[in-house]
């Protein structure tokens, strides 16, 4: 008895991405792969921290996602950092490109996930944060923790 594959599963997730870039919208994107990336992708074996998208020719391209080695591959498996290419409408594309080169806003993959059995990065247009900004964040989230805690000890 095998159950219903689910909905959507995480492969990988960019937790420095909220932390470094302030995130202004977020769009799902397919991605081009070759056969031992998808085996290796089920097996979770994907890091999106080094990863950024760049504008090439009209297309968006994911430069520096490392996907592993498939293990069980032979002489023809994949290169671990090769640029690939994602698959989004043309009017996404048109927006990403405007804002990329008129704001200076960077393409930023937040996870990678299985949708219905295909691969999806979800990516976002994001702008660097200052050191500051990161202090200041980090300040507010230490505050929300030491209310919580207070409410729970409270109760």
């Amino acid at each position: 008895m095998t159950k219903p594959p689910a909905e959507t599963e995480l492969i990988a997730r960019n937790k420095r991405a909220r932390h470094d870039y302030e995130i202004l919208e977020t769009h799902e994107a397919g991605i081009v792969l070759v056969g031992t990336e998808v085996k290796s992708l089920r097996n979770g074996k994907a890091n999106l921290s080094d990863a950024y998208g760049i504008v090439k020719d009209g297309e968006i391209w994911l430069l520096n996602l490392h996907i592993a080695p498939y293990e069980k591959g032979t002489a023809w498996n994949h290169d671990p950092t090769r640029t690939r290419k994602l698959l989004l409408h043309t009017a996404e594309i048109r927006r990403l490109i405007g804002a990329v080169e008129r704001k200076g806003l960077t393409i930023i993959p937040l996870e990678m996930r299985f949708a219905r059995g295909r691969a999806k990065v979800v990516i976002a247009l994001g702008r660097g944060k200052k050191l500051h900004d990161k202090r200041a964040d980090l300040k507010e989230k230490d505050a929300k923790r030491d209310v919580e805690r207070a409410l729970r000890s409270s109760r």
